[in-house]
């Protein structure tokens, strides 16, 4: 097959140099509109949900997190491998999907299905879909220390300091603050003085979902004449 394919080129000299410069002429047009990309995207479109979870140890978020996470993302249309990543107070959930997905889609579906996992999940922890990034990209971490600091005072530095003024640069996807002292209330009820007021641990409850809530202030408008 070989020497057939040089004996009919050398036979038809004129032909060969014909197609030679007629695919001179088309890559010469087609090379400055080739996109160009040094680090091609090689991972398959992936939703990652992450979950942060104040105080809990790595076997706690497996157990009462991740797993119910991974198991509602488990056969979903589209998806080829879910995998995940436990640690201490963090659960990481990778849903990976065909090639041909669409990533919007594939999003949808994931929100779909956290919607259905919320209710069985820890009362307060809130999964988040991080943003529409490849692996590719690099992930630094950060920490921060302050020794006239204390943990309480980094972690509101870091959240209305530090993560605005980082999203501002471009090319940052996400910015996830982990650890510190997370600012909160804590009350201690004394149950026999709320039994003497006529108090119910469930009316306390609802005063305090009512504690430092915006609402509207309304008014009337009066003209004078």
């Amino acid at each position: 097959m070989f020497n057939l394919l040089v004996s009919a080129s050398l036979r038809q000299r004129l032909v060969v140099i014909a197609v030679a410069l007629l695919l001179v002429v088309y890559g010469s047009f087609t090379l400055p509109k080739l996109p160009i990309d040094v680090f091609p995207d090689l991972n398959r479109p992936t939703v990652v949900l992450m979950t942060e979870a104040e105080g809990m140890a790595p076997q706690e978020v497996e157990q009462l997190i991740t797993y119910p996470v991974e198991t509602a993302m488990n056969g979903m249309p589209g998806a080829v491998r879910v995998r995940s990543v436990s640690g201490v107070g963090l659960s990481i959930v990778y849903v990976e999907f065909d090639w041909s997905t669409e990533i919007y889609r594939a999003r949808q579906q994931v929100a779909e299905r956290l919607a259905v996992v919320q209710g069985r999940l820890p009362q307060g922890v809130q999964p988040q879909m991080g943003p529409i990034s490849s692996i590719m990209g690099e992930i630094m971490l950060i920490a921060v220390t302050g020794d006239r600091t204390n943990p309480m005072e980094l972690r509101e530095i870091t959240d209305f300091v530090m993560r605005p003024q980082i999203l501002t640069i471009p090319g940052v996807a996400q910015v996830i603050p982990i650890g510190g002292e997370v600012r909160q209330y804590k009350i201690t009820p004394n149950i026999f003085s709320l039994k003497d007021l006529g108090f119910s641990p469930s009316d306390l409850e609802v005063a305090l979902r009512r504690f430092g809530v915006n609402t509207g202030g309304g008014g009337r408008t009066y003209q004078q004449d």
